[in-house]
């Protein structure tokens, strides 16, 4: 094969490779599950409780007022994030997902977050993790830490 027909498949295996991540069907079945841990929450604020875990970032925190009231102020902060739209759920259900994409490649990250009512307060457990590859260079824990500072 000549380098050109060689770089003409590499440059189509790319595109290939992009419109997959761009226009793969979002299953909310698959993501919009349960991320509680079985970790006490504890008080203080919630963007230091982030950590990196494999393939993206979570935190579990106690949160001020209501679970739908925490998740009503989460949404509305998720949704005024660029390439960020809802997949499934409301802050009435107690858990809502989202998919924020990247700016270059679209790849989805989903975020999901759940609030739920403990003697302590509102318990507030979010996940952040990306779909796609191994390595997310701080995406989802920077996204986690920007999201949270809002509540």
């Amino acid at each position: 094969m000549t380098l050109k027909i060689i770089a003409a498949l590499i440059v189509i295996a790319v595109l290939a490779l992009s419109a997959y991540v761009r226009l793969a069907p979002e299953d909310a079945a698959a993501w919009h599950v349960g991320v509680a841990t079985p970790d006490p929450a504890s008080p203080g604020p919630c963007t230091g409780k982030v950590t990196i875990v494999p393939k993206g970032a979570r935190a579990t925190c106690l949160a001020s007022g209501t679970p739908s009231e925490v998740l009503a102020r989460l949404d509305a902060t998720a949704l005024t994030s660029a390439r960020t739209i809802r997949l499934a759920g409301t802050p009435e259900e107690g858990r809502i997902t989202w998919v924020a994409r990247s700016f270059l490649m679209g790849y989805p990250d989903y975020v999901t977050a759940e609030a739920s009512t403990t003697p302590a307060g509102t318990r507030l457990d979010i996940f952040s993790r990306q779909r796609f590859g191994e390595g997310d260079m701080g995406v989802n824990a920077a996204r986690l830490k920007d999201w949270l500072s809002h509540l």
